[in-house]
């Protein structure tokens, strides 16, 4: 086994932040009981803040960046945890304060790993990553609050990652899913996962009214801004929203009436210190109700020297679905 191992890494240089793939010592990677052998990684909004340094995600440099991993045990110092179990990490502070999933191995504490259940490869593990296991906290989250099957409900961003997984998890399920985007070529692809009803962001971008038209009984939203203010005026009594993002906007401009008049629910979705029994009832549903067809319809892969160029993409909401990053290509 090779000394050096191919790593994409965050540093600053005078102020600056730039990331670049290079090669790094396994003996450079953090003090951690759990080597894991790193078979693929993939590309959420918050990898793109942290590699194009547009917010300060890295919180110390040299880090190798990666929010997500997924790949097979090679060393345990655990009791827990064995050689050639299949394992996933998504969050927990990788890129953050902790080297993540761009690089071949990567020394892990073993708190972070949820085994990945059989019905998925590694390579559809990081198909769903971050993004569609917070997809799926949302729909949990949803259930949680009443939402019934049958009811319309609606996913805004939902061309992107945890959009996408978020549109074919309801449709499955049983929901009529209206599907909120930016991007007129997405709308077959929309309906293909699923959606019901395609409707343009710029209907939700604008300020509107604080209470309006009752709408849908649920809605995933991952944008915040105007969007997630009108989805509240827009929701039906007893309704309850998920919101999980700020790929438009972190401020909320709405108004305390839709909670008052309508007793809406809204619910804040944190995928990234989530307890480990709340990740864990999440992969397990995932498993039992993503339809591996619709996953593999949503997913690209691509090598670790392509990443600045996603990084920018994605912030820019150029990538459609999810992006397998494959870290051995």
């Amino acid at each position: 086994m090779s000394d050096m191992i191919k790593a994409f890494v965050i540093d600053s240089i005078d102020g600056k932040v730039e990331s670049r793939l290079k090669e790094i010592s396994r003996a450079d990677l953090p003090d951690e009981p759990i080597l894991v052998q790193v078979a693929y990684s993939t590309v959420n909004f918050k990898d793109g803040l942290a590699l194009t340094g547009v917010a300060p995600i890295a919180q110390k440099t040299p880090m190798v960046g990666g929010i997500d991993l997924a790949g097979t045990i090679v060393e345990s110092a655990s009791p827990e945890w064995k050689p050639g179990e299949r394992v996933v990490i998504n969050g927990w502070g990788l890129s953050q304060q902790h080297w993540g999933g761009y690089a071949q191995f990567q020394r892990v504490r073993p708190e972070w790993l949820v085994r990945l259940p059989d019905t998925f490869s590694l390579t559809q593990a990081m198909a769903i990553g971050t993004a569609g296991y917070t997809a799926m906290l949302c729909v949990l989250a949803l259930e949680r609050m009443g939402v019934k099957p049958g009811r319309d409900v609606l996913v805004t961003g939902a061309a992107g990652g945890v959009g996408s997984v978020a549109v074919a998890l309801l449709a499955k399920l049983g929901y009529k899913v209206a599907a909120s985007t930016g991007r007129p070529e997405t709308h077959d692809y929309l309906r293909g996962l699923g959606a019901s009803a395609v409707i343009d962001r710029s209907s939700l971008s604008s300020p509107g009214a604080p209470v309006q038209d009752e709408r849908w009984a649920g809605a995933i939203d991952t944008i915040g801004g105007h969007a997630l203010a009108n989805v509240l005026a827009q929701t039906a009594y007893g309704g309850a929203i998920a919101a999980c993002g700020l790929a438009s906007s972190r401020d909320l401009p709405a108004s305390i009436l839709p909670f008052v008049l309508r007793g809406i629910a809204l619910q804040g979705i944190d995928s990234v210190m989530a307890p480990k029994a709340a990740r864990e009832e999440a992969w397990l549903r995932l498993a039992a109700d993503l339809d591996p067809r619709k996953l593999d319809a949503m997913t690209s892969i691509a090598p670790m020297s392509e990443l600045t160029e996603l990084a920018t993409r994605i912030l820019a909401g150029d990538i459609r679905g999810r992006t397998v990053i494959d870290v051995n290509a």
